[in-house]
């Protein structure tokens, strides 16, 4: 399996698949790779000649400096997990901050017309435009064909559609199914530092916005939010930071339901000291 840590000696095996007509997809993660990633890698696998892995933590989008430095990183045991899927059809990109910075780490400024304003960037300030700068450049720099994202970050993908689209970057942008474990929780990296209590309780998060969507069906969005906040409070292990049901293309929160709109349900919860983010399609 390649492994580039530097920029330029991608650029070149690049420019190879490129000029023989190489199809290139892109997973970029942040390491502490899980099954939820392989589903990624293994969809572009499917559609494209060649995978670029990206494994970097990304400075500019932690809010929270102490999550940055807890973040965990594994390399080794990610190149290993991705050698099962493949040893030659996978190529790693695990840069040094400097790599993708040089000396400058901070975030460009952007204007997502609004997505950035809603649900995850009203609570993480400046967490958007670090995603934007990361992906940016990530783009530049692998020139992929296709680039993979789970839905599990659902504001996320949405707003990199629209980096995509703003900025005229020729890349199409697929957005993938939440990869679950068998008790519903929504994969992430983050789970490996839930203790033992929390990670038995965390599969409510799940329970809860199934419920959620049947209730949707019969009920305004004022009500089921209600309905979502009093089942939080029973719960003393799972604080709620915010349920918020939402149309999916401007991620407003929906005033009245309109039967022309889809709609999804975001909510972040504590568990612990550890967030975690989880959504559902309503109808």
């Amino acid at each position: 399996m390649k492994i580039f840590h530097n920029k330029s000696e991608l650029s070149h095996l690049i420019d190879e698949f490129k000029a023989n007509n190489k199809a290139v997809g892109f997973v970029p993660t942040m390491g502490a790779l899980h099954n939820g990633h392989l589903s990624l890698v293994e969809k572009g696998l499917s559609e494209n000649d060649v995978v670029v892995v990206s494994i970097f933590v990304n400075p500019t989008q932690f809010d929270n400096k102490e999550d940055l430095i807890k973040y965990p990183r594994t390399l080794d045991a990610d190149v290993k997990l991705l050698k099962t899927v493949s040893t030659d059809k996978v190529i790693v990109y695990a840069p040094s901050v400097e790599d993708i910075y040089n000396d400058d780490v901070q975030s460009q400024s952007f204007k997502f017309d609004g997505l950035e304003n809603e649900m995850e960037g009203a609570f993480r300030d400046g967490h958007f435009d670090g995603v934007g700068t990361i992906v940016k450049r990530l783009f530049e720099i692998v020139i992929p064909n296709r680039a993979y994202f789970g839905e599990k970050d659902f504001q996320q993908l949405q707003i990199i559609k629209k980096l995509v689209e703003l900025y005229h970057i020729p890349v199409k942008v697929i957005g993938c199914p939440i990869h679950r474990a068998k008790d519903g929780l929504a994969m992430s990296s983050r789970n490996t530092r839930l203790s033992e209590e929390h990670r038995n309780a965390a599969p409510f998060i799940y329970k809860i916005l199934k419920t959620a969507k049947t209730k949707f069906g019969t009920k305004s969005a004022k009500k089921v939010k209600e309905w979502v906040e009093k089942q939080f409070n029973k719960q003393p292990l799972l604080e709620l930071e915010y349920f918020i049901i939402a149309d999916t293309k401007t991620l407003k929160p929906v005033k009245r339901k309109s039967t022309k709109k889809t709609y999804r349900a975001f909510i972040a919860v504590y568990a612990g000291d550890i967030r975690l983010i989880d959504n559902i399609a309503l109808n």
